[in-house]
């Protein structure tokens, strides 16, 4: 079952990503920021991120440097809604800059996230992907 770590400083929406991708079938883990998900004991035993950029003490953006540094086998979906100073569009593609493997703009909605997760997953599981 492979296993997946949800990074996001708002509590509701990690508890409402945490219950819909654990009953998908996933293993799920949660981190409220960056700096908490990169001393996550479980960190070498995860397969896929899922990070909000905008978060205190770590945003994401410099999450994903550190982690495709250290594990650069881990997939990661980046996901933002931005802020009233700064687009999601901007933001995700510099995610994807780094390395995140898809980017969604928040909302993000069930069917589109389980997609994303599932073809993610596949695309790490395929050498060359």
């Amino acid at each position: 079952m492979p296993h997946i770590l949800i990074v996001d400083d708002d509590h509701d929406v990690r508890d409402m990503l945490h219950q819909m991708i654990e009953r998908a079938g996933y293993r799920v883990s949660t981190a409220g920021n960056g700096r908490e998900a990169l001393r996550f004991p479980e960190l070498d035993s995860v397969d896929l991120v899922i990070t909000d950029l905008l978060m205190p003490e770590m945003e994401g953006i410099e999450f994903i440097r550190e982690l495709k540094t250290a594990y650069p086998g881990i997939a990661v979906i980046a996901i933002s809604g931005g802020n009233r100073y700064v687009l999601p569009t901007s933001q995700l593609r510099v995610a994807q800059h780094l390395g995140a493997n898809r980017t969604l703009a928040k909302p993000v909605e069930r069917a589109q996230l389980l997609e994303a997760i599932k073809s993610t997953l596949a695309d790490a599981q395929t050498p060359n992907a």
